[in-house]
């Protein structure tokens, strides 16, 4: 894994994201192909159709991103509507598919952590990339997340940062597809300004995103087209993994959480609390050792392949990520946390 840096206007960077990774983002394409197959029922061109009503939304809410949208497609060869297609993947086939991501934010002696195994499907490891993009109408931002997509997890300089948990939810209106509305929030200046992109915006579909900032703040967004859940911290943490908590979203939106996500949820809890307490010294070796955890595998924290589950529904840690938000670092591990000591740090 290595971080790959890109700047200048919308169409640029998009344009050298797309001719840099053109190979993965086909394969991208190849991966989602199948699993909107696998789990919705529709070949490539038919999702295509499906994320063409979310231009309008995206036109509405945030137009800037189209254009490097656009110039993604034009670097890897494609359209429009394939990237487009892409962005939207978590509306088009969330109301099936969930991943088993767990995420938490810690305040521990001043310092501001953001952390969070990213679980999906095997066959899109490969296509995991780390930029660094530097726009002329965005501070410098480090995004990790998968090829042709213009954002999911990270931080920006000027300390915020965003963790990404899925939900499965026949729930969708309208609001920005969850990935835009990650990068727009990896844009924002400040914490309000974050937290509006879910309270003004609204994302179209539900998710939960964990943002936090360089002074200590946090909040677990359960954004969905209405006004979103939100959750702050207790003894400095905030914890999620693939449910709705907040009763203000749950008695509206129903989601659909594999039978591991709450147990998960109360393993890291019980980890948190035991390990880093309050006055515990925190860094980044610890937070991953949290997200190594086994227990109760192989529906555990850190998810390894488990041949029992149906071939379309295995899902497997890809890459975890450590975030010190006062400090503006990101720590990535790409692959399961526990099987490598190698990591790739960048600093803003």
């Amino acid at each position: 894994m290595r971080l790959t840096e890109f700047s200048g206007g919308r169409g640029e960077v998009g344009y050298a994201h797309g001719q840099t990774y053109a190979r993965m983002i086909h394969r991208s394409v190849a991966v989602y192909d199948r699993l909107f197959h696998d789990f919705v029922g529709l070949r490539w061109a038919a999702a295509r159709r499906e994320a063409d009503r979310f231009a309008t939304m995206i036109e509405r809410g945030f137009p800037a991103i189209l254009e490097e949208m656009d110039g993604i497609a034009r670097g890897a060869g494609l359209d429009l509507g394939d990237i487009l297609t892409l962005n939207c993947r978590s509306e088009i086939s969330l109301t099936r598919a969930s991943g088993g991501c767990s995420a938490f934010a810690l305040t521990r002696a001043g310092q501001q952590w953001l952390a969070q195994n990213w679980d999906w499907r095997a066959d899109q490891r490969h296509n995991v990339v780390a930029l660094k993009l530097s726009g002329r109408d965005h501070a410098p931002l480090v995004s990790v997340g998968e090829a042709g997509m213009v954002a999911k997890i990270g931080l920006n300089a000027h300390g915020v940062g965003v963790c990404l948990n899925a939900i499965r939810s026949r729930t969708c209106g309208e609001g920005l597809p969850i990935h835009v509305a990650l990068r727009k929030i990896l844009e924002s200046p400040d914490f309000e300004s974050a937290l509006r992109v879910a309270t003004h915006d609204r994302v179209c579909s539900p998710a939960h995103f964990l943002v936090a900032s360089h002074d200590g703040r946090a909040a677990g967004l359960e954004v969905h087209p209405g006004e979103p859940g939100r959750l702050m911290p207790r003894h400095g943490m905030v914890t999620h993994t693939n449910h709705l908590v907040d009763h203000a979203v749950t008695c509206q939106v129903e989601d659909f959480p594999r039978p591991d996500s709450r147990p998960r949820l109360a393993r890291l809890d019980a980890l948190l609390r035991e390990r880093l307490p309050p006055q515990a010294d925190v860094d980044e070796a610890a937070l991953f050792a949290m997200l190594s955890d086994h227990h109760g595998a192989p529906l555990s924290i850190c998810r390894h392949h488990n041949p029992d589950q149906p071939p379309e529904e295995r899902m497997e840690t890809l890459f975890a990520v450590a975030m010190n938000l006062t400090r503006r670092r990101l720590t990535l591990r790409h692959g399961k946390p526990c099987e490598t000591p190698d990591s790739l740090s960048v600093t803003l």
